[in-house]
């Protein structure tokens, strides 16, 4: 078919690279436009942006899908369908109209639960023992058109959103072509929603990083690895080595375990990062400091001592 794909981050990348490998004709590819990075907040195109460039094919990247002149852009491509992966913007209804057989999403989520922005991070943070992928039918409402295919996939008690969303990636990568060949050759059935279970994954607020060491430790560590490695969840600790040369150190935690031991919440109780929560605490295993990389808590903790009986914020 003749298609345009609609994708941003990495995990929109395989599922383009999926639909190509497939045969599809992608008409253009939409993207988010290119965002500063790094230290010198050079302007970096995305996963998507950089994977369609280096194939030939047409990117584009669109402020907003509500312009009209977008609109009728994407009229003109006449195109049999839209498939839609973590695209960033919400589309106009007539956007969705515009393609002969419909535009279709891949989302992150065993819908209705988790409907939104963040469906991975908060399957992890609420301790959902299974989630998925799934391809519905685009409609106006937030993720709720019907439902074509679906693959349930177990959360680990380790996952991590970055281990999550590669296993996501490589299922949904192969559901979209078969989808859209039973769109083909109309035999797709497409299933309402349940009415019952709706949930929404709203995106992850910067402050809602930061780690409440209140919480039971079992909370604290879904909500670190949730969070890993991206926006990362995290905490200050004490020194005289800041950004400025004093004042706390921002640490990000990318990996835990839980632990029985107790204390007052935000204690150190050992010296290898055992730290007390509400009930129970947590063994911070895999840390990164700001202005440096990921480290394992022994190699952090010879460049970074953090001594028991220390309170964190």
């Amino acid at each position: 078919m003749r298609i345009a794909f609609m994708g941003t981050p990495d995990f929109a990348a395989q599922c383009l690279a999926e639909l190509v490998a497939s045969g599809h004709e992608i008409a253009a590819v939409y993207t988010q436009p290119p965002r500063p990075r790094g230290r010198g907040h050079t302007l970096q195109p995305s996963p998507v942006h950089a994977f369609a460039e280096g194939l030939g094919l047409t990117v584009r990247t669109p402020v907003s899908m509500r312009d009209p002149a977008e609109i009728e852009a994407f009229a003109a491509l006449d195109l049999d369908a839209a498939v839609v992966v973590a695209f960033g913007q919400i589309l106009p209804q007539a956007v969705l109209d515009a393609p002969r057989l419909g535009a279709f999403n891949l989302h992150a989520s065993l819908l209705p639960r988790w409907r939104g922005a963040a469906p991975i991070q908060r399957a992890i943070m609420a301790g959902d023992a299974v989630t998925g992928v799934q391809v519905m039918r685009m409609t106006a409402g937030l993720d709720e058109g019907p439902i074509l295919l679906s693959e349930t996939v177990a959360i680990e008690w380790d996952e991590t959103a970055a281990t999550l969303t590669d296993k996501l990636a490589l299922v949904g990568a192969s559901l979209l072509p078969r989808a859209l060949a039973a769109v083909e050759r109309g035999g797709a059935v497409e299933t309402a929603q349940a009415e019952d279970g709706v949930t929404y994954a709203s995106k992850i607020k910067p402050a809602e990083a930061r780690i409440d060491w209140s919480r039971p430790a079992p909370v604290v560590d879904r909500h670190i690895r949730g969070l890993s490695p991206f926006p990362g969840a995290w905490f200050e600790a004490p020194s005289d080595r800041g950004p400025d040369g004093r004042g706390p150190v921002r640490v990000k935690v990318l990996m835990s375990q839980v632990s029985p031991a107790a204390g007052r919440p935000g204690e150190v109780l050992d010296d290898g990062l055992l730290i007390a929560c509400g009930e129970g605490a947590v063994r911070l295993t895999r840390v990164q400091r700001e202005g440096k990389g990921p480290q394992d808590a022994e190699t952090f903790l010879r460049g970074f001592p953090i001594a028991a009986e220390t309170v964190l914020d």
